[in-house]
């Protein structure tokens, strides 16, 4: 209390100054309406600016619990999307396995290899959460790879971008089937190969998952034609995608189960008997 007194007394003039002041500037602005609404406009701007502030540092650190909520609205959606049953609209459903319930889990990449010849993605999701081996992954964008490793509380996805993935894939407008290699080059290029060369094949045409197997639906997004060519035999064309998605940022993904993979496969394997 003392150093208050001493400040005061140090300051009396000052204080004094800026006492008057204050009365002069607000007997001014009460007595003239131009200073009183100039000082409005200004006072309006300066709270309207700081409360701007405020607000934007508000949604910063709300942004995780956003994105939660948007990625939970996603997993919904896509449940919804890839376990109806219509024959209206088939874009997104495997015909083949049109009865199929496809269960929806959302996880982190951790670690994501990409210059490699055979690349990795570490995801914060494992045998706690009922991952298992030959589950698909996938975002919003189109397909990144397929379990091929678990543990209690993380998985190992082989990507696309591994020389030992083999995805069955198609040409959207013609159903013409392939398989969706890597040659170990590009990140942001993979190869369809075992094209027929009786396919009407476009450059900018898009590229889809083709639905002949138990882990994707049909129809999800791989990316879209660049360039193609003959093979050496002339049965069949190698076409080079540009993948939609950046493999090189992934952040949050979509692991696929198929409730049905298991009556399909017993199903597949007692036919081969």
């Amino acid at each position: 209390m003392q150093q208050i007194l001493n400040f005061v007394i140090r300051n009396k003039t000052f204080l004094l100054f800026l006492l008057l002041f204050s009365i002069a500037l607000a007997l001014t602005i009460q007595s003239h309406s131009y200073h009183r609404s100039k000082f409005i406009n200004s006072a309006n701007g300066l709270t309207g600016g700081v409360y701007s502030t405020i607000n934007s540092v508000d949604k910063y650190f709300n942004l995780k619990s956003e994105n939660d909520i948007l990625s939970e609205e996603n997993k919904r959606l896509r449940e919804q999307l890839f376990n109806r049953n219509t024959t209206t609209d088939s874009s997104f459903i495997d015909t083949t396995y049109s009865k199929s319930i496809y269960r929806v889990t959302i996880a982190d990449v951790y670690k994501n290899s990409y210059s490699s010849t055979n690349n990795y993605l570490t995801l914060n999701k494992g045998r706690n959460d009922s991952i298992k081996e030959d589950f698909g992954v996938i975002t919003s964008k189109g397909i990144i790879g397929i379990i091929d490793n678990t543990s209690n509380n993380y998985s190992r996805a082989l990507s696309i971008l591994n020389t030992r993935s083999r995805i069955n894939a198609k040409l959207k407008s013609t159903n013409h089937i392939g398989s969706l290699t890597w040659n170990g080059e590009s990140p942001i290029y993979a190869q369809l190969e075992d094209v027929s060369q009786f396919a009407p094949v476009k450059i900018g045409d898009t590229i889809q998952t083709g639905g002949q197997s138990s882990i994707f639906p049909k129809g999800i997004g791989i990316g879209t034609i660049s360039s193609f060519e003959s093979d050496i035999s002339g049965d069949t064309y190698t076409i080079q995608v540009k993948l939609f998605n950046d493999m090189t940022n992934i952040g949050t993904v979509y692991i696929l189960e198929n409730l049905d993979r298991n009556e399909i496969l017993n199903l597949e394997n007692s036919s081969d008997e």
